[in-house]
């Protein structure tokens, strides 16, 4: 692939890993450092490499068929496009919320901002819709390769300057402790990333063919996939790691404050680089929050309007071009996301645990209907998934499901 290709080609790879590099590492993986050390690095590992499959099958769809998954869950029956919709409903509203407390608590606390977390939240989420309908996610798209490359270059420094740091042998995960089971289950449901992301992903694809004219190839589609997805795996042991380094065994507790939180993460990297780093550090974590609260707010609406018109064709506007059913479901979500602040927001943490926690229960489910997705009868065959894949994907899909299936026993049933 010559370097005019790799250009034309990188873009949804890189808005997967936009939408991934967000909570799941910035906040959870560096609590388990924090609070394990490396104990759980190969919890993250293992998260990573069982969920590949289901998020590789995104951009095999989207590429071989020029649709995204929404299109595969209707080829699948009614049922499938009905349970996606119930599942989306169910987790829009949390996850946009533990997205965007994060990009408050940075924004308040870098900039000294004195405004309640909830005001706060609402105006970033009200300019984030702006920029969408101006119609300068665009230009975000571009901006994303800097933001992925600043912070990527930033921990890694980070990481290297901390191997100084003695790591304290405190805090064992107790597998019969309720609250380590709890984070342990938050942990997994976003890591690398909500499977939902999938979904996301493909109607990216689709839309930067549609933006640029470009039909990748499937080799190429899944190039990008991957050097996002390797890169937000390596993010992720990069943040285990600065926690086990600088946070792990210093007697400082991560706070369920959103500012106070903040405060510590930047912290962390400043007592590895110097103070010099602050700014820099700053700079790249609001960024990449702020490149994740945009995504999901896009990626819902983009998923949502073809879900709900498959399932009411009436809703499907006379104008394909028209504009309004994507500002409704974007009002929606916003609506939906400020409601659940309001009345269920008790702390940054509990939003967080909250969101990944209901992702971790519909991920087998998300699975599934990615794996019939690309194996359906309509599926064109040369781009089927190879049959070590499959395997590979029903591996997945058993323990995915028997990890759930475990965690409603022992949450339901035993406490």
């Amino acid at each position: 692939m010559n370097l005019k290709t790799l250009f034309k080609t990188l873009g949804p790879g890189l808005l997967y890993a936009g939408a991934a590099v967000g909570v799941s590492h910035l906040v959870q993986s560096t609590r388990a450092g924090a609070t394990y050390g490396f104990e759980l690095l190969w919890v993250i590992v293992a998260a990573n490499l069982i969920k590949y499959p289901f998020f590789e099958f995104a951009p095999r769809y989207a590429t071989a068929t020029g649709k995204s998954l929404v299109d595969g869950y209707h080829k699948t029956g009614k049922w499938a496009i009905m349970l996606f919709a119930l599942l989306t409903i169910s987790t829009m509203f949390a996850l946009q919320a533990a997205v965007t407390v994060v990009t408050a608590a940075l924004f308040g606390n870098i900039f000294g901002i004195t405004l309640s977390p909830n005001a706060l939240t609402g105006i970033i989420l009200a300019f984030t819709m702006l920029v969408l309908l101006s119609g300068k996610f665009s230009a975000l798209d571009k901006m994303i390769k800097v933001i992925i490359l600043t912070l990527t270059v930033s921990t890694i420094i980070a990481v290297i300057a901390a191997f100084d740091f003695p790591i304290a042998q405190t805090n064992p995960f107790d597998w019969t402790n309720a609250v380590d089971l709890a984070f342990l289950i938050a942990l997994v449901g976003w890591m690398p990333g909500p499977i939902d992301i999938s979904t996301w992903h493909s109607t990216w694809t689709v839309a930067k063919q549609e933006a640029t004219g470009y039909k990748a190839t499937l080799k190429e589609s899944l190039f990008d996939f991957n050097f996002g997805y390797i890169g937000t795996a390596l993010l992720a042991i990069g943040f285990i790691s600065l926690g086990a380094f600088v946070l792990h065994g210093s007697g400082e507790e991560l706070s369920a404050n959103g500012v106070i939180f903040a405060g510590q993460l930047i912290q962390m990297y400043t007592s590895a680089l110097g103070d010099w780093a602050y700014w820099i550090i700053a700079i790249a974590a609001l960024t990449t929050m702020f490149s994740t609260t945009v995504t999901v707010l896009d990626a819902y609406p983009r998923v949502m309007q073809p879900t709900f018109e498959i399932l009411f064709p009436t809703l499907k506007p006379k104008n394909e071009n028209s504009q309004i059913p994507y500002t409704t479901w974007m009002l929606i979500t916003i609506s939906g996301t400020m409601a659940l602040l309001v009345y269920f927001g008790q702390s940054m943490r509990f939003m967080v645990d909250l969101a990944t926690t209901i992702s971790f229960v519909a991920a087998p489910i998300l699975a599934i209907l990615n794996y019939l997705a690309v194996t359906n009868k309509d599926f064109p065959q040369d781009s089927k998934p190879k049959k070590w894949l499959l395997i590979y994907a029903w591996f997945g899909m058993v323990f995915l499901s028997l990890f759930s299936v475990y965690f409603l026993f022992w949450r339901f049933i035993l406490n």
